[in-house]
């Protein structure tokens, strides 16, 4: 297999994910060296409270030339681990999945067939949603009510299996701590005009760990997030600003139980 004259950045935002994210890790290291020789891994661990640090400082002992943590003193929330995570990336096109396992990083392979001069953002869509017939049924909803207020393009909203140019954080400011930040994301992206395409991925059972987030406090947290998201980007439709690095010193926010997912 030819490998490709472009470089990688991926990067992970974990928390709590002890039990899955070191496979995470290995599983993208190996598919890396298989697309190019130029890549990095990166892992956000954001406030973690189980041995997830622990993990991850073992993983840049054994591979310090290729895996790069920050960790987050604090949970700064979904958001928050994101953007530390895009804005410390330093390759060529920026990969990103979750560390809890759900989607198969070897499936970047899939992402970067469609690398070509003429895709700045190649989106993964779930095939199928293995999750929980009652999460299944709100994610159908969430999707249907996020692509018609915000106007998005696309399959699928919150498939967290995303490959993109690292040039489009030059130009995406991203500012959203809490899971909103997805469509945060894709908005801005859509609107600042950068080229997408989609391809299908597999999504897996969540084998270690619990989202909270299907419960009452955070899906109403959620919907006041959205409902403020929706004022700026849709109803006073508040211009895409250049991305700052700085920006990734956010404050503390809710765990990842705000990921919407």
């Amino acid at each position: 297999m030819a490998k490709n004259d472009y470089s990688i950045s991926a990067f992970f935002p974990a928390y709590n994910d002890a039990g899955t994210i070191s496979s995470m890790v290995i599983t993208v290291l190996l598919t890396l060296r298989e697309l190019t020789d130029d890549y990095e891994v990166i892992v956000v661990n954001d406030g973690s409270q189980d041995h997830t640090a622990a993990v991850l400082d073992e993983l840049a002992r054994v591979y310090p030339n290729e895996v790069r943590i920050i960790h987050h003193p604090q949970n700064r929330g979904y958001g928050g681990a994101l953007r530390t995570g895009f804005y410390s990336a330093t390759k060529d096109w920026v990969f990103y999945t979750d560390g809890d396992a759900q989607y198969d990083p070897r499936e970047l392979k899939n992402l970067a067939a469609l690398v070509t001069n003429d895709v700045d953002f190649i989106n993964g869509w779930k095939i199928e949603r293995n999750d929980p017939v009652h999460r299944v049924v709100i994610g159908r909803l969430y999707q249907g009510i996020i692509k018609a207020a915000f106007g998005l393009r696309l399959r699928d909203v919150d498939c967290d299996f995303r490959l993109m140019r690292r040039e489009v954080f030059e130009h995406v400011q991203l500012e959203a701590n809490s899971g909103v930040i997805c469509v945060e994301l894709m908005k801005k992206t859509q609107d600042a005009g950068f080229r997408l395409t989609e391809t299908p991925v597999h999504h897996f059972h969540r084998a270690y760990g619990k989202s909270q987030f299907f419960r009452f406090r955070r899906l109403a947290q959620v919907a006041r997030d959205l409902t403020k998201l929706w004022y700026r980007l849709v109803w006073r439709q508040e211009a895409t600003a250049p991305a700052n690095a700085a920006e990734t010193n956010a404050p503390q926010a809710q765990p990842y139980a705000d990921r919407p997912h």
